[in-house]
């Protein structure tokens, strides 16, 4: 049983999820293997908030070089999730914005 901590690793905060922020969207980096549901389920459980739809991204690792060095950043899955019209926004990004 995965617990919604384990899922929801941490939010991205950059200048296009702060954007989004609008159209009550927010971007979380997410557990490579949860799928929609699980994610859907976890931002419910964690923020007590209603859900409306989750898109995921798969970012593959890259190729980085430190001298003779070579080696590969970890892959990382994102999660999209768009929150429902009357629900609450989620306070962690009411700070950034």
């Amino acid at each position: 049983m995965k617990f919604a901590y384990d899922i929801i690793r941490r939010p991205v905060i950059t200048e296009q999820s702060m954007a989004g922020l609008e159209n009550n969207k927010y971007v979380f980096e997410v557990a490579r293997d949860a799928n929609k549901i699980e994610i859907r389920k976890a931002v419910e459980e964690i923020f007590g908030v209603k859900v409306k739809k989750v898109n995921t991204i798969k970012l593959p690792g890259k190729w980085k070089r430190m001298g003779v060095h070579v080696g590969k950043t970890p892959a990382v899955k994102k999660a999209v999730v768009t929150l429902a019209e009357d629900s609450k926004k989620i306070e962690i990004f009411e700070n950034m914005a």
